[in-house]
């Protein structure tokens, strides 16, 4: 089962206008008991592009520094994950995401 604050590699295309493209490492937002019942996942992609923007948390992830994009946040079918996980990220840095999507939505 797919597990919430998991990284997979994630095939993005096909895009329209300005939304991230290819396949990127991407984390998985949706809670464990979405992703059991559902066959599809909530995702925000990484990017080893650092803007520094309030939508965006800065993570350390396979020895490189990245952002996880929050403001590019979809949800996509299972199929375009990778098989299997790269990883997970650190308990602080899922911390600091939970609080940029309270940010976010203004919870």
């Amino acid at each position: 089962m797919v597990r919430a604050y998991s990284v997979y590699l994630v095939n993005l295309d096909p895009t329209v206008g300005l939304e991230i493209k290819k396949s990127r490492p991407c984390v998985v937002l949706s809670p464990d008991e979405m992703n059991s019942v559902l066959g599809t996942v909530i995702i925000a992609p990484m990017t080893s592009t650092i803007r520094g923007y309030p939508s965006r948390v800065e993570v350390r992830f396979q020895n490189r520094t990245g952002e996880v994009c929050l403001d590019q946040m979809r949800a996509v079918d299972e199929s375009r994950l990778s098989k299997q996980p790269l990883g997970r990220l650190k308990q602080s840095e899922i911390d600091e995401i939970k609080d940029a999507i309270a940010d976010i939505f203004k919870l």
